[in-house]
């Protein structure tokens, strides 16, 4: 019998490896449809949520998934993402539930401090009331630990009081993969199914799988400015500042979300292969490259999770 080649082992135990983090992701999102009596799937048409409902397609079935697809929208997300998490929930036959941060502002829940400010931690608010408008008891989140030091802390099963407010001093044991859903009239949980993932291990599951993403992912020319470090894209929300020179540059975004706070990277990465060789050589994290709301502070995530963000 001929020697196995090295490329050929490292394939398989990737192929194990993938296999191992889909048959745990699956478990869950199966274990959250029996624990709870209204649960939803965070959907925002990013690269996480998709590796996720591509499970939750495995798991349940095409025009089968048991739950709603649950989107904050800031009113200003990439219309490219938006447009493709459309098209897959219709494509999947899912339910799809959008809820908007201009409609809190409308109500007086949410008051921006002036108009250019970012309303992406504002969707705590319209998700909490989104929550309370459906009576969710279950929301399923396509956060990652390694993604930001905040989120390392969370449990899979993450509870929340009844304000929708996380307590990372007082998060319950998951021993065994043995997950208490007790809850009280008001609570709910976060919980989030590819926790154990990396940023390497869902661009290696998309490049396996085949998984359609936004184009906004891959590369292309973008007019940018160079600000803090960040590649800040040049758009109405975000335009260059006084003394700013704007540039084109070949870039890609290692994650999206909304506009006035989300950069790319410089990248001729053109497939999902390209960029799992991007990603190996890579010494920051998504959001440390890519988020300009996450420069305020080391404990930034963590306050705004406490507050019920996602």
């Amino acid at each position: 019998m001929n020697a196995r080649t090295e490329p050929q082992v490292l394939s398989q135990l990737s192929n194990r490896h993938l296999d191992a983090l889909e048959e745990e992701t699956i478990f869950i999102l199966r274990e959250v449809a029996a624990a709870f009596e209204r649960p939803a799937l965070l959907f925002s048409g990013g690269k996480d949520s998709l590796v996720m409902l591509k499970c939750a397609e495995k798991a349940f079935g095409a025009g089968r998934i048991p739950y709603p697809l649950l989107m904050i929208d800031t009113g200003h997300n990439f219309p490219e993402v938006t447009d493709f998490r459309d098209f897959r929930a219709k494509e999947l036959g899912a339910e799809l539930i959008v809820r908007s941060v201009e409609d809190s502002m409308a109500r007086g829940t949410v008051r921006l401090a002036h108009p250019g400010e970012s309303r992406n931690v504002h969707q705590s608010v319209t998700l909490l009331e989104a929550i309370e408008e459906f009576r969710f008891d279950a929301l399923i989140g396509g956060a990652r630990r390694d993604e930001e030091k905040a989120r390392a802390k969370e449990r899979i099963f993450s509870h929340r009081d009844s304000f929708g407010q996380w307590q990372p001093k007082a998060q319950r044991p998951e021993l065994w993969t043995l997950f208490n859903t007790r809850l009280a009239p008001g609570e709910h949980f976060r919980v989030f199914p590819i926790s154990n993932w990396t940023e390497l291990d869902v661009w290696q599951y998309i490049e396996r799988e085949n998984v359609g993403l936004p184009s906004l992912y891959y590369t292309h020319q973008r007019q940018v400015v160079e600000r803090k470090g960040l590649l800040v894209p040049v758009t109405e929300l975000t335009p260059p500042r006084e003394g700013e020179q704007i540039v084109t540059r070949d870039v890609r975004f290692r994650t999206v979300g909304d506009i006035t706070c989300t950069c790319p990277v410089e990248s001729l990465a053109a497939t999902a292969g390209d960029i799992v060789i991007e990603t190996l050589a890579a010494d920051v994290s998504e959001r440390g490259a890519t988020r300009m709301d996450d420069k305020t502070s080391d404990a930034s995530m963590e306050k705004r999770k406490k507050d019920g963000y996602f």
